[in-house]
């Protein structure tokens, strides 16, 4: 399966497990489950075919895991607009996490903090390279280190999903390090942090 096949079926699963199974007349269970049989022929029914190998081959992709198969069915590791319960426990956090964003954000971001927008949670990664690939997904990253230690022992809860993602309801702006400057053509220069 080629790279341009895995992204447009990883795409496609990540629409509708995370946003919008009734687009395809599916009703995920309580934590965002559906049976794979039932996915894979919904989707033929709307135009858009794929195999159980394909999907396997999706669910293994190294550099994804945005998805975990039980037995006969799969999920959405974490990203959901959906109301559903991943189930996660709560999770001591690293002293610092990060997050992947762009300049245009960053004013927004200081005035009122990291917000879960239409998702059930703020995303944060556990290491600057995968929040820079992040952060890239939408022009030149900017990458900010959030005190998640301060935050824990504040009682901010968090959880970490099967794909090593960290979530967290929100992360209040007095928790972020922005980079103090960007350096020529706009990259962030690191502010030291861990």
């Amino acid at each position: 399966m080629d790279e341009r096949r895995t992204v447009k079926v990883s795409k496609y699963l990540a629409r509708h497990l995370r946003h919008d199974p009734e687009a395809l007349g599916l009703t995920p269970d309580g934590a965002g489950w559906v049976e794979i049989d039932t996915l894979i022929a919904a989707a033929a029914a709307h135009g858009f075919r794929f195999t159980r190998a394909e999907l396997d081959h999706v669910v293994a992709a190294p550099d994804k895991r945005r998805f975990t198969v039980e037995g006969t069915r799969i999920r959405a590791d974490q990203g959901h607009s959906i109301e559903i319960d991943l189930g996660l426990p709560p999770s001591v956090p690293p002293p610092y996490l990060f997050h992947g964003t762009v300049a245009r954000h960053l004013a927004a971001i200081r005035a009122e903090g990291l917000l879960p927008m239409d998702r059930h949670d703020v995303h944060l990664s556990a290491d600057r390279a995968t929040a820079t690939r992040v952060g890239a997904r939408r022009g030149r990253p900017v990458v900010l280190s959030v005190d998640s230690a301060a935050m824990h022992r504040d009682g901010h809860v968090f959880r970490v999903s099967a794909n090593g993602v960290w979530l967290t309801g929100a992360v209040p702006p007095g928790y972020l390090r922005f980079p103090e400057k960007h350096g020529r053509g706009g990259s962030p220069v690191a502010d030291g942090t861990a």
